[in-house]
């Protein structure tokens, strides 16, 4: 990867594919769980980098629809973190001006989790710094799907002229209307696949793969994919 420059522009709007909790942990022996508190610490560590290198949005995947499978001692063992950190860092949050918001479908959440989200989404409503979207139960196919309907409702009620439809208009009615598109995809653990994650709004998103672990990511690793953001050419279409 390239060697980051801190005199060149920085990624507006970061997204992160969080990969390898499960893997770290294995390799040491540990289970699965304590792959995912070691995560965590990569998520404060991240988020201050982001904060301090002037990125303002950042993305992170933290529960997809499909983890659902997963088994239910898993399960219940994030959403205890999900908790733990709701109630730790939203005091940080607030201190350090960080807007936090959620996409996904949060109603299948504990009720636990999604009274936490609530008060930390209202808390933090009017920070303007740094804005940290959580993925909760995503799924970007989902997302699409659910904006495919709610248009179709709005056509059969005569508030849409489906001849009028755009990219502008559709990208309004996803989870992530009002926000800017991705500049920057990053994945940890070396996998090469974007899993169900903001499939619409990766469209010109450079990708990073990195073979670190989640738990191992740390700001040389984010200064390193900012590095190779900067060494290429986004030319969107064009020459």
């Amino acid at each position: 990867m390239s060697a980051f420059d801190p005199g060149k522009e920085v990624p507006r709007h970061i997204a992160i594919i969080m990969d390898g909790n499960g893997r770290w942990a294995a390799a040491r022996g540990l289970p699965r769980r304590d792959g995912h508190r070691a995560g965590a610490d990569s998520v404060e560590e991240v988020l201050r980098s982001c904060r301090e290198l002037g990125v303002k949005y950042l993305t992170l995947y933290a529960f997809s629809s499909e983890n659902w499978k997963r088994p239910e001692s898993e399960i219940n063992a994030l959403m205890g973190l999900l908790a733990h950190f709701l109630r730790e860092k939203t005091p940080t949050l607030m201190r350090n001006n960080i807007r936090l918001q959620v996409i996904g479908h949060i109603e299948k959440l504990p009720a636990r989790n999604q009274r936490q989200l609530a008060e930390s989404i209202a808390m933090t409503a009017k920070n303007d710094g740094l804005t940290l979207i959580v993925a909760l139960s995503y799924g970007s196919r989902e997302e699409i799907v659910d904006a495919a309907k709610e248009l179709m409702k709005k056509a059969k009620a005569g508030e849409l002229d489906p001849d009028a439809l755009d990219v502008e208009t559709f990208g309004r009615h996803l989870y992530t209307a009002g926000l800017p598109d991705p500049d920057l995809l990053i994945r940890t653990s070396g996998e090469c696949r974007v899993s169900n994650f903001l499939l619409w709004q990766i469209s010109y998103a450079e990708i990073v793969i990195t073979d670190v672990f989640w738990p191992d990511f740390r700001r040389p690793h984010l200064e390193a994919a900012i590095g190779e953001y900067q060494r290429r050419h986004r030319r969107f279409g064009g020459l």
